[in-house]
């Protein structure tokens, strides 16, 4: 029996008990956007990570919500591979729609129910979990391991790039594995190569000091709704292209070899369809479904806001209105460039209206030639016995550009969660199988790294032609 082959008959054999272990550490309320349960969450992972690990976890304060870290190594001449997670959640609201309390882990038809426990606990627990089977079957692991897990994600990681610069040293790895998101629609695993960026700004319009009455002064007063409407109409056209001027300048297209990969992924767009109940994919019509979503930049109207809004009709014409909107970017494109299109285009086509700039996250890819993805293609190999499909870029966005720009390391997401996973939603969930799935991925992936020489970022012995889809 090899060492790989230990560790995962260990692992069927605490099966039962690793879920019962989930279920106490998702128990735990972590909700950063409302500070509750933080400290208490971060004291339990970290302690999880010193008492099971014989690793040494420590709490390191941010401005925010400290960032917990541990080490493992060195072992000469082995990679260094550094997981990131994060211990913080989303709100539950709304309580309603639950099923069970969010907070109080449910298991039904073989799935665990809580809140954050696809985003990201379980997820980052399977790491954990890997390790710990790691060291009890062997008393040591294979490789170097860094494990980092935050406590802000979910209200955009303010202070990341400041604790990754500040920690930069302590965070030397040779590249960073992400599980968050989800399995293909498919079911199927994929390595994901990089993802959007973001942007989210306002825009306020006043046309007088009050609203007024629609008839002794409709015609003369301007309407500060159709001031929004008028300016949002000049951003994208009724064919669905965006028309702010230069904001596509940045944009890199997609390689021969993202090209390939993209084309190889199946999609069902009618299973879409039926789960968002829309008839019509979005415009333009003719533009391929996952270059939608790795390839080209979005605008999207969150909520446009002003008059009256409540039962009946009241015959005002509205003196102030606001929208919200987000922009999700792609490869190329900075956040500060992004940002100063837009306010370039209303103040051309609407300068009294206001231009509030929000959030803004950049966009990050990682080559997809990187030879380190072959391990986690040997990984996922191994454990499901075929190579998992392989995306250039995620839709939504992650704070990967931290590591792949600040540290400068090749970063992958290796989801593991069930592509229904309800994340940010009720009844937030993930499968037994895919928890499962994940733990045994993860151990053969520091088994992986455990047969390897650290290498070179060029070292020809890693054949790129792995990494196409198959």
């Amino acid at each position: 029996m090899s060492d790989l082959e230990a560790v995962l008959a260990h692992v069927d054999v605490q099966a039962h008990d690793y879920v019962a272990r989930l279920m106490e550490y998702v128990r735990q309320p972590s909700i950063s956007a409302q500070r509750i349960g933080m400290d208490e969450a971060a004291m339990l992972a970290c302690d999880i990570i010193s008492e099971r690990l014989g690793m040494e976890a420590e709490l390191l304060p941010t401005a925010g919500f400290p960032c917990i870290l541990a080490r493992h190594g060195p072992i000469p001449d082995k990679p260094t591979v550094l997981i990131y997670g994060h211990y913080d959640v989303q709100p539950p609201e709304p309580y309603e729609a639950w099923l069970s309390p969010p907070f109080e882990p449910t298991i039904r038809n073989g799935r665990v129910y809580a809140r954050g426990v696809g985003d990201n606990k379980a997820q980052h627990f399977a790491h954990i979990l890997a390790l710990e089977a790691w060291h009890t079957v062997h008393g040591s692991f294979p490789c170097n391991v860094i494990l980092m897990l935050e406590g802000e994600e979910e209200v955009g990681s303010p202070n990341l790039a400041g604790f990754v610069r500040e920690h930069r040293e302590r965070l030397a790895a040779d590249f960073v594995v992400i599980s968050d998101g989800h399995l293909h629609e498919s079911g199927q695993p994929v390595i994901c190569f990089g993802n959007r960026g973001f942007v989210s700004f306002e825009l306020h319009a006043r046309t007088g000091s009050r609203d007024a009455h629609s008839g002794n002064f409709g015609g003369v007063m301007p309407n500060a709704i159709w001031s929004l409407v008028h300016l949002l109409g000049t951003m994208k056209n009724a064919d669905g292209y965006i028309t702010i001027a230069g904001l596509h300048d940045q944009v890199v297209p997609p390689s021969n070899r993202e090209r390939a990969a993209t084309d190889a992924l199946p999609v069902d767009l009618g299973a879409v369809q039926s789960t968002l109940g829309f008839r019509a994919i979005d415009r333009p019509e003719d533009r391929p479904y996952y270059d939608r979503l790795m390839f080209h930049p979005t605008l999207t109207i969150n909520g446009l806001h002003g008059g009256y809004e409540g039962e009946g009709s009241k015959a005002v014409i509205p003196a102030t209105a606001f929208a919200k909107c987000d922009m999700r970017l792609v490869s190329g494109q900075t956040p500060e460039y992004v940002m100063r299109c837009v306010a370039d285009h209303v103040h051309a086509f609407a300068p009294d209206v206001e231009f509030r700039p929000l959030q803004g996250t950049p966009p990050a890819r990682t080559p997809i030639d990187s030879p380190y993805a072959t391990y986690l293609i040997e990984a996922v190999r191994a454990v499901c016995g075929s190579k998992p499909l392989i995306q250039a870029s995620l839709g939504a966005t992650l704070p990967t550009h931290v590591f792949s720009t600040i540290l400068g390391l090749p970063t992958f997401l290796l989801p593991f969660a069930n592509a229904d996973e309800a994340n940010h939603a009720p009844n937030e969930n993930i499968s037994i199988d895919c928890f499962m799935s994940g733990i045994r991925i993860s151990a053969a992936l520091f088994a992986a790294l455990g047969r390897s020489i650290r290498m070179t970022r060029k070292d020809p012995s890693h054949d790129p032609d792995n990494l196409r889809s198959g």
